[in-house]
């Protein structure tokens, strides 16, 4: 299940709504080349609209907005915290009356293309900025599989909104301004699995919603598509071909790491674990290489070597002795990491992150047990807010960072205590 903070980089599509009355217009760019792309889907399920409906759902991730840990599938609940109220998964089951079981093909495609259904006009906390890259095809096939579930009698909960922003109207001034088709047509230029991936990773994936920084209004900021945001209590990292090489990704590595939620560079947690969990690890292997390959790119830059860091020898020594006190058990005297225990330190990609952000976080918080495809597993990380204080943990920061990360050995104090 998607975590509470991972929909609030949706929520924040609401920023401004009442100011809006002013913006100027939007702008449409044509999408005809990318969704053509999307009709290069998995074959095997080609000839089974059911089958290629459900891996689609997969694939867009429905289930972590729409499915409680404890509630009917697709019957909806799911709470969705933002700085603005909170907002409600919906459901989206074949119930008549308080599903879709009343709507048609075309109203499903308006809802995702739009944000409208035949009732409301949707909050962009439903991504609709980013499932808009949908074809007619795949939004059809959705609809066949959701069609096909189980009616859930399950009533749906109105978002919990302050004013300005529980004025529902607001959004058309929103979409009127920011509501646009982001991706321009593919270059002739890009290979099938480059085309296929942009498709899987913008339209269907929504990566944009997580990875592209925002503007005043909350609007993604097309000129800076993927280069991170920090919008959760878990920032998501930069995730062009430059941000992955620097940390040291490949090709190869990204697609093992969608597949099984770890690679070489550290396993999935916080935001990204559900994300594998409930909708990379079931995608196919051509379609894992295409979405690394699109992140990536046709020319992939060479994953960067870690970078040797001069720092204060008596602060490392400091962070050292904290580090073999409460993390070598887990992570190895050497920053080796412990399979089926914990993950390396050495080249982690956390720790290789130019903002400390993520790595104080998992230190203060803890990250909890996970279980991965097959029998892979991770055991609990516990938090040490209580246990460390802000020097100490700047010291175990700057540890990590200079000797296992190849950054500069720059926390604070400060800085740990503005996360805790």
């Amino acid at each position: 299940m998607m975590s509470p903070s991972m929909n609030v980089r949706r929520a924040l599509l609401l920023l401004g709504t009442a100011a809006l009355l002013s913006a100027c217009g939007k702008q449409d760019n044509s999408v005809a080349a990318m969704q053509a792309a999307a009709a290069m889907g998995p074959q095997s399920t080609a000839a089974d609209p059911l089958a290629r409906g459900r891996y689609l759902v997969k694939a867009a991730d429905c289930a972590a907005c729409h499915t409680t840990s404890d509630g009917a599938p697709f019957a909806g609940g799911v709470k969705l915290a933002s700085p603005f109220g909170t907002f409600y998964g919906t459901n989206i089951t074949p119930d008549k009356d308080h599903g879709i079981g009343n709507w048609s093909a075309d109203d499903l495609y308006k809802a995702l293309h739009d944000g409208v259904t035949p009732t409301k006009q949707l909050y962009p906390a439903m991504p609709y900025t980013s499932y808009r890259q949908l074809s007619r095809a795949d939004s059809d096939a959705i609809y066949a599989y959701l069609m096909a579930q189980k009616p859930a009698a399950v009533a749906n909960h109105e978002p919990e909104l302050s004013f300005p922003f529980n004025m529902r109207f607001g959004v058309r001034f929103w979409n009127w301004v920011f509501l646009k088709d982001t991706l321009p047509d593919a270059s002739t230029g890009q290979s099938a699995d480059w085309n296929r991936g942009r498709y899987l990773a913008s339209a269907l994936g929504h990566c944009a919603e997580c990875h592209t920084p925002r503007g005043k209004f909350g609007q993604l900021d097309g000129a800076k598509p993927l280069t991170g945001a920090a919008l959760g209590r878990i920032a998501a990292p930069d995730i062009t071909p430059h941000g992955l090489a620097g940390r040291g990704w490949t090709a190869a590595d990204l697609q093992t790491f969608f597949a099984t939620g770890i690679a070489p560079q550290g396993s999935a947690f916080g935001e990204m674990y559900p994300v594998v969990h409930l909708s990379s690890q079931y995608m196919t292997h051509d379609d894992l290489r295409a979405m690394s390959t699109y992140l990536l790119g046709d020319r992939a830059p060479a994953p960067q070597p870690l970078q040797s860091v001069s720092a204060d020898a008596a602060q490392l020594e400091a962070g050292r002795n904290v580090y073999l006190a409460v993390c070598a058990g887990c992570h190895g005297l050497g920053g080796e990491g412990k399979p089926h225990v914990a993950v390396p330190m050495h080249g982690n990609s956390t720790v290789r992150q130019s903002d400390a952000h993520n790595l104080i976080v998992a230190m203060l918080d803890g990250i909890g047990a996970q279980d991965f495809p097959g029998i892979e597993r991770m055991q609990d990380m516990p938090g040490f807010a209580t246990q460390l204080s802000d020097t100490e943990l700047a010291q175990l920061a700057n540890y990590l960072r200079a000797t296992y990360g190849g950054q500069p050995a720059d926390v604070t104090a400060d800085a740990v205590k503005a996360l805790r």
